[in-house]
């Protein structure tokens, strides 16, 4: 399985995820620039965490106007996994990938540690190797991931249980404690933690690892054929 991890100016969780593709998962990873117009080698795309473009005017704003992102939403209709965490999420809702907007914290402060996050749908293409209803401990680091929506939306993804992960308790002021959520498709992943930041014991947790195996295992049940 091949994985493009996409890179744009002011991205700093790129090596992370090559790691946790590379060395952990045992399978492919390239960096893709902003700049790149075609992505149809890559079995999957990985949007990691920073500050693209110093998120100005707003966390995935102008990053998500680049060549790129056009060839990303053309992956995501093909039916291709998409995953973004963090700045990677904020990228996918101004894109239009997801439903919803990225506000700052109620705090009105950073917040980096470990929490325990729910995984509400175990039935997508990125949680299957998770039980339903498992508690799994990720790191978050973040000023903007209090994820709004109206109520006719939030019915909506409740309706269609694209709420794959809630915080177990309020972190940020998020909407239903909403942490990640996927597309009406369900090929399109984004959330706030960070699961490449969980791969190794020595890290403080393994959990995160599950979300890439789920991705390999999905891919190679539609994808390998055996003799």
């Amino acid at each position: 399985m091949k994985f493009a991890v996409v890179v744009f100016p002011g991205t700093s969780g790129e090596t992370d995820l090559h790691h946790a593709i590379v060395d952990m998962l045992n399978e492919e990873a390239e960096y893709v620039s902003h700049k790149e117009e075609n992505l149809d080698q890559y079995d999957a795309i990985l949007l990691p965490g920073g500050y693209s473009y110093g998120n100005y005017l707003r966390p995935g704003a102008l990053a998500s106007k680049t060549p790129v992102v056009n060839a990303i939403k053309k992956a995501a209709a093909e039916g291709k996994p998409v995953l973004g965490i963090s700045d990677g999420f904020q990228v996918l809702l101004e894109a239009g990938l997801l439903p919803g907007v990225m506000m700052k914290n109620e705090q009105l402060k950073f917040i980096c540690r470990q929490v325990d996050v729910i995984v509400e749908n175990n039935e997508t293409l990125f949680t299957t190797e998770f039980d339903q209803g498992e508690k799994v401990l990720l790191p978050i680091a973040h000023s903007d991931g209090n994820y709004y929506c109206d109520d006719e939306t939030l019915a909506t993804l409740k309706a269609n249980k694209q709420i794959v992960f809630r915080y177990n308790e309020n972190v940020n002021g998020a909407k239903e404690q909403i942490a990640g959520l996927m597309n009406e498709q369900g090929n399109v992943l984004g959330m706030m933690p960070y699961p490449e930041r969980a791969v190794e014991a020595l890290l403080g947790s393994e959990d995160g690892l599950k979300l890439f195996k789920s991705m390999l295992r999905n891919w190679r049940e539609t994808h390998v054929v055996t003799q």
